[in-house]
C-alpha cells in the first residue's frame, strides 16, 4: 500500500518545551488512522503539522513519499484539509460557509453549486443551504465544518476530536460520514479521539500517544485485544477493574473487585490486581449457559446504546460491564433496560495488568 504521508524522527519544541519527541510514523493511503492518547499528548500537534499549519525542529516529512520543504509545502498544504475541534463558522449561510474554499480557489459557480450539494447529502444537511449557519446546533455545526472540508476534495482529511461534546445521534452520523467518505472516495483520515468505542470500531489502525512519543501501532484488534499498560494508564477502558487477588487450591486466582463480584483468572497472583475482560469475549444470555466458562454472574441492563448492526449494553452485576452483540441477537432476546441478563467469560480471557 502507497504511503500518504510519513513522519521521521520529528521532534517539535515551543520554546524550550518539547511536545514531540523523535516521532516516527507512517499513514497508508485510503486508510483511516486514530491517534489515541491523553490531553497534551501531542495529538493536535502531530494533525497541524500533517496540515502544513505548523513546522517542525528537527526531522523530515515527506507528503506522498516526496520530502517537504518549504520551497513545496505550499503545494501540498492545499491537499490536506485540517477541522478543527472546536467549530468555527462565518456569521452566513451554510452554503457560503461550505463553499468558501471552492471561492477561494475561483471554482466556476456551477461547480460550486455541485459540490456543495453534494457534501451537505453527504452530512445529511440537505435542504440547509439558506440556514444561519451559526444558528445551528452544535452538532450540526460541525457537520458542516465537516461538509466545508469535502468539498475541497482534497487527498488527506484530519479531524481534531470530530464527535467531541456531541450527542449520540450527532456522533453517529458524523461516524457514518467518515466511514463513508474513507470508502467510496478513498480518503485518507487521521482524527485524534478520547472516544474509546470509536477508536475501536472506526479506524483501521490506532497509534497510541503519551508525553510527545508513540508507545504503541497497531489495528485496534491488536491494541484492544490485550490490553497494553500504555492503554491502560491513560484510559478509561470499559471492563477494566482493579481488586484484590488471592491463590485458590485448584491454582487459579480470585480477584475480588468489591460489590459482591470474585472473577476467576488464570494467572497466579496474590495481592492488589487489575484486570480486562475483552467486550467481544463476554456471552450474554438470558438463562444462565452450563459450560467450563468459570465467571458467570446475573445482573440487570442499565444503558442500551444503538450502533446500525451492532448494541452495546452496560449490565450491572455488582459492577458495570460493557458487552457488545449484534442488533439481531438484541432483537431476539428482546432486551429492554432493566431486563434480567447472565454474562458469562472464561477465566482464561481475562487480562491481568
Amino acid at each position: 500500500m502507497k504511503t500518504a504521508f510519513e513522519l521521521h524522527n520529528v521532534t517539535k519544541n515551543y520554546g524550550n518545551k518539547t511536545v514531540l519527541h523523535g516521532v516516527n510514523l507512517k499513514v497508508s493511503q485510503g486508510e483511516i488512522l486514530a491517534l489515541l492518547g491523553p490531553n497534551g499528548s501531542g495529538k493536535s500537534t502531530i494533525l497541524k503539522i500533517m496540515a502544513f499549519l505548523e513546522g517542525i525542529t528537527s526531522g523530515e516529512v515527506y507528503f506522498e513519499n516526496e520530502g517537504v520543504s518549504e520551497k513545496n509545502s505550499e503545494v501540498f498544504r492545499s491537499q490536506c484539509t485540517l477541522v478543527f475541534q472546536k467549530t468555527t463558522l462565518f456569521d452566513t449561510s451554510v452554503y457560503d460557509n461550505v463553499a468558501y474554499g471552492l471561492k477561494v480557489r475561483k471554482v466556476p459557480k456551477n461547480q460550486q453549486e455541485q459540490a456543495v450539494k453534494e457534501a451537505l447529502k453527504i452530512v445529511k444537511l440537505e435542504g440547509f443551504e439558506k440556514r444561519p449557519a451559526k444558528k445551528l446546533s452544535g452538532g450540526e455545526q460541525q457537520r458542516v465544518a465537516i461538509a466545508r472540508a469535502l468539498v475541497l476534495k482534497t487527498k488527506l482529511l484530519l479531524l481534531d476530536e470530530p464527535t467531541a461534546n456531541l450527542d449520540p445521534k450527532n456522533a453517529a452520523i458524523l461516524e457514518e460520514v467518515i466511514a463513508k467518505v474513507n470508502r467510496e472516495n478513498k480518503t485518507t483520515i487521521v482524527m485524534a479521539t478520547h472516544n474509546m468505542f470509536q477508536a475501536e470500531t472506526l479506524p483501521h489502525r490506532i497509534a497510541l500517544i503519551d508525553e510527545g512519543k508513540i508507545t504503541e501501532i497497531g489495528t485496534p484488534v491488536e491494541v484492544f485485544g490485550k490490553l497494553s499498560k500504555n492503554l491502560a494508564r491513560f484510559a478509561a477502558v470499559d471492563n477494566t477493574f482493579s481488586g484484590t487477588a488471592q491463590l485458590t487450591a485448584e491454582g487459579t486466582t480470585l480477584v475480588d473487585l468489591g460489590g459482591g463480584v470474585r472473577v476467576e483468572v488464570t494467572a497466579q497472583l496474590q495481592g492488589e490486581a487489575s484486570i480486562f475482560v475483552n467486550p467481544q469475549d463476554i456471552i450474554l444470555s438470558k438463562e444462565a449457559i452450563h459450560s467450563s466458562a468459570r465467571n458467570t454472574f446475573k445482573g440487570k441492563i442499565t444503558e442500551i446504546t444503538d450502533f446500525d448492526s451492532l448494541v452495546k449494553l452496560k449490565v450491572d452485576v455488582g459492577k458495570p460491564f460493557l458487552i457488545q452483540i449484534t442488533k439481531r441477537s438484541f432483537n431476539e432476546m428482546a432486551l429492554n433496560l432493566g431486563s434480567d441478563v447472565y454474562i458469562t467469560f472464561k477465566a482464561s480471557s481475562v487480562q491481568v495488568f
